[in-house]
């Protein structure tokens, strides 16, 4: 029997058929109203298109999110086409810029530098982490990215950007500083307020009669 025979033996079974049809029935349905899956890789793998990316990127590889859009970007309206990817971009487009604006505020409130220019944009690592966090899982892979997920806990749960955690260290580090150069000045204040004491009950007892108060319109 030649490869041909086998393949129409093997797709002429009851039980390939049905995967066939649990299959198509998949491709069709519309999740939710979202649709039919669109996306516009046309023959390129997801891989291939990441490498074409980084290419035009000057050999440094992008991140999940413009790579995610890429996939589902209509070459020639430049819009996304598929429900379900346009919900998704929306979502993480929107906790970028709460979770920006947050840390921006933080800044703000932490900055004892008026002229500081530190950045409040959030890190590749931490975007591709609020991507994860947004795009539907289906038996362990993410929908629409092409790969496994690395398990990302709900957004609520994912740890502050380390950027920012570096910048709240180093402006913990200098309210420290600052607060124990202030508590030094008052330390030495209240030493030489002491030794002005001193000092005038010394003369005091030295020259009992003479008056030592200043007269201030003197």
């Amino acid at each position: 029997m030649t490869t041909w025979e086998e393949l129409c033996v093997h797709w002429d079974k009851d039980s390939t058929k049905q995967v066939s049809n649990t299959n198509s029935a998949n491709r069709k349905s519309d999740r939710g109203g979202k649709g039919m899956y669109k996306h516009n890789l046309g023959a390129q793998s997801i891989p291939t298109l990441a490498d074409k990316m980084a290419q035009e990127n000057e050999g440094e590889p992008v991140g999940d999110f413009p790579l995610y859009k890429r996939i589902h970007t209509n070459k020639t309206t430049g819009q996304i086409d598929d429900g379900l990817a346009q919900e998704v971009v929306s979502l993480v487009d929107s906790m970028t810029q709460d979770e920006e604006a947050r840390l921006s505020q933080i800044q703000a409130d932490l900055d004892l530098d008026a002229t500081s220019t530190e950045s409040t944009a959030l890190s590749q690592v931490r975007i591709n982490e609020l991507l994860e966090s947004a795009i539907p899982k289906k038996k362990g892979r993410l929908v629409g990215l092409g790969r496994r997920s690395k398990s990302v806990p709900p957004t609520s749960q994912v740890p502050v950007d380390p950027t920012l955690m570096d910048q709240l260290k180093d402006k913990d580090e200098r309210i420290r500083q600052l607060e124990e150069k202030m508590a030094a000045q008052e330390r030495a204040r209240e030493a030489d307020r002491r030794r002005s004491e001193k000092m005038m009950a010394a003369f005091m007892r030295q020259f009992p009669d003479q008056n030592f108060d200043v007269d201030e319109d003197e």
